[in-house]
């Protein structure tokens, strides 16, 4: 079996799983807590809504908390550096392995339009899962998995056990 054309150029899975983990108990050291990105979206989102209604985000419970008198700023979180990291960090990843390509990766008999909208369309749903969990997927992976939380590891089976199920319905989409 040949290796498919868009795994050229990919870290050592192993490697790459060890690497996580030093970040991720770097983290803990230096930080106090995990890893996850979700709290960086929320700012995001308080940021842009208070330029287009400051007095809804400054009287909702949970944005207001960014805006209180003496806070150091929206953006000014450990969280907000580490998603600019990733996405520096991704970058820079692409480029030394010299696979940028502006491209979407989809099915032979899948547009690229129908895979946009659903993308987008479960960004959303994602993001409002996000907020009714209070984390993100990334935060429960690997910040709770490493810390042993039960749910976290209940969470991520289902997760895994759904997309093993759902590969057989849509796989001859990426054949």
């Amino acid at each position: 079996m040949s290796k498919p054309d868009y795994a050229e150029g990919y870290w050592n899975p192993f490697v790459a799983g060890i690497a996580l983990g030093l970040v991720l108990l770097l983290t803990f050291f230096i930080m106090g807590t995990g890893l996850g990105a979700s709290g960086a979206v929320a700012r995001t989102a308080a940021a842009i809504t208070h330029a287009i209604d400051p007095q809804a985000v400054e009287q909702n419970q949970y944005f207001s908390s960014f805006y209180k008198p003496g806070s150091s700023g929206v953006f000014v979180d450990w969280i907000v550096f580490e998603v600019i990291g990733a996405f520096f960090g991704g970058l820079v990843a692409v480029l030394t392995a010299r696979r940028f390509k502006l491209s979407v990766g989809k099915g032979k008999s899948f547009p690229a339009s129908r895979r946009l909208v659903l993308a987008f369309l479960g960004g959303i749903v994602g993001g409002i899962g996000t907020r009714f969990a209070m984390g993100c997927t990334s935060g429960q992976a690997l910040s709770g998995g490493a810390t042993m939380v039960v749910g976290s590891w209940v969470f991520m089976m289902t997760v895994f056990a759904t997309a093993f199920v759902a590969a057989y319905f849509v796989r001859k989409e990426w054949e």
